[in-house]
C-alpha cells in the first residue's frame, strides 16, 4: 500500500511517517518501480507501535532508541523489554494523578450543588 494508505491504516499522517523514516526509525521501506514507497503489513504493525508509544507519550528519543535496538535483532530485546515496562510503568503513574486530579475535580463539581451546566459561584 502506499503511504495514504498507509497513513490510515496506523493512524499517523504521511507527514509523520515521512519524519519517523528520515529518522531512521522505519525498516527500510519498498519502493515500487514508480519510486513510492510501498508498505506492508509489518510496516503498518511497526507504524501502528509507533503510534501508540508517541500517544502515550514517549519521548522520541527513546522511540529512536527502541527502534535501533529492534533493528539490531534479539541482542536488544532485554533492555526494549526495559524501555517499553519502564514506560508502562510511568504511564501507570501518570493514570494515578490524573485519577486523583478527577476526584478532586469531582469533589469540586459537587460542592457547587445541583444546577444548570455553566452556572457557578
Amino acid at each position: 500500500m502506499r503511504i495514504a494508505e498507509a497513513a490510515d491504516a496506523c493512524g499517523l499522517s504521511a507527514h509523520t511517517i515521512r519524519f519517523y523514516e528520515k529518522s531512521g526509525m522505519l525498516p527500510d521501506i519498498e519502493r515500487g518501480q514508480d519510486g513510492h514507497r510501498r508498505f506492508g503489513p509489518r510496516d503498518i504493525e511497526w507504524l501502528t507501535l509507533l503510534y501508540w508509544l508517541r500517544e502515550t507519550g514517549m519521548p522520541l528519543r527513546q522511540m529512536r532508541r527502541f527502534t535501533t535496538l529492534a533493528k539490531s535483532g534479539d541482542a536488544g530485546i532485554a533492555e526494549r523489554r526495559k524501555i517499553l515496562s519502564d514506560h508502562a510503568n510511568a504511564l501507570k503513574a501518570k493514570r494515578a494523578v490524573l485519577e486523583n486530579c478527577e476526584s478532586i475535580l469531582a469533589t469540586k463539581i459537587a460542592s457547587y450543588g445541583p444546577g444548570e451546566e455553566g452556572e457557578g459561584r
